[in-house]
């Protein structure tokens, strides 16, 4: 057996206007948890994000669970200081027999206890990063793993919008958005909320807001915040400690402290705090791709 054998017949389904999705099983919805899932143009930093988001949340008392959604995988690196097998991996290995997998399998334990798993993705050109995100959710609720979670954050691959990647948005409570103060990010970032809108249709998850990350200033994010009614909930700077921390295989709240580390930790903690308390949510307008070049000064 393959990945291909392993994919529904009937796998799609009508989903918000005109597109078409993965079908999910609607009986693997993840309960009891807070989860958010979060987006922004390839590179920008999500997976360093989420890793100290994560750390951040349990650094105030919560149960994490970091699911990472790319065939990089990678997103858990700097907790688990390893590159973890992905539940593709793990499948394939058992012939997609999942009875015979132990959660030890494909479930880390990271950085100040923090839980890490890798969904992966299929071999490229073979199959949809939905099914991933959908037998990932299922292994988890068959070995109750997510009945003690308190956060779950998905991590999800570049500024893909299509159904399949679009999939944890079927997951979250709140969706995410890392961007730079740049064209480019914001680009990506007015196609996300636009999915966003689209699955906020048929499905719980709203868009929580904008984390602005290896920006010194924010004005054209603040831009384009003004013109969707969008808001933004955190900036991180460009600081080199950032880049030394992905190269040492550790989160921001294990290096050496000093006062650009210690604010850039506070910050992740309040982030972490607001995030907990849900009470951001915004019915951002998505542009058109003309009024983006307008609004941030291209002719």
């Amino acid at each position: 057996m393959n990945l291909i054998d392993t994919l529904p017949k009937t796998a799609r389904r009508p989903d918000g206007d005109g597109s078409v999705q993965v079908h999910l099983d609607p009986t693997l919805k993840i309960e009891g948890a807070k989860v958010f899932a979060i987006y922004g143009k390839g590179g920008i930093g999500k997976s360093t994000t989420s890793s100290n988001l994560s750390v951040a949340f349990s650094k105030i008392g919560k149960r994490v669970l970091q699911i990472g959604c790319d065939p990089k995988h990678d997103s858990t690196f700097t907790l688990t200081k390893q590159l973890t097998p992905t539940v593709i991996d793990v499948l394939e290995s058992v012939n997609f027999h999942t009875e015979e997998l132990r959660v030890e399998d494909f479930v880390f334990e990271g950085y100040n206890g923090v839980m890490c798993v890798e969904a992966g993705g299929p071999p490229a050109g073979t199959g949809c990063g939905g099914y991933v995100v959908g037998q990932t959710v299922k292994l988890l609720k068959e070995h109750h793993l997510l009945d003690e979670t308190d956060v779950v954050i998905f991590d999800v691959l570049g500024d893909v919008v299509c159904g399949g990647f679009a999939a944890p948005l079927q997951h979250a409570d709140r969706a995410l958005i890392v961007a730079a103060n740049d064209f480019d990010s914001i680009f990506a970032m007015n196609r996300i909320v636009a999915a966003i809108a689209a699955k906020s249709k048929n499905y719980q998850v709203r868009l929580g807001g904008v984390i602005a990350n290896r920006s010194a200033g924010t004005d054209q994010i603040d831009k384009f915040n003004a013109a969707t009614g969008l808001g933004t909930l955190a900036r991180f700077p460009d600081l080199d400690v950032i880049r030394r921390s992905r190269l040492k295989k550790a989160t921001l709240f294990e290096m050496e402290t000093s006062p650009e580390v210690l604010a850039v930790q506070k910050e992740y903690l309040h982030l972490a705090e607001k995030l907990w308390s849900g009470e951001e949510v915004y019915e951002a307008k998505p542009l058109k791709d003309r009024e983006i070049f307008d609004l941030l000064g291209f002719d």
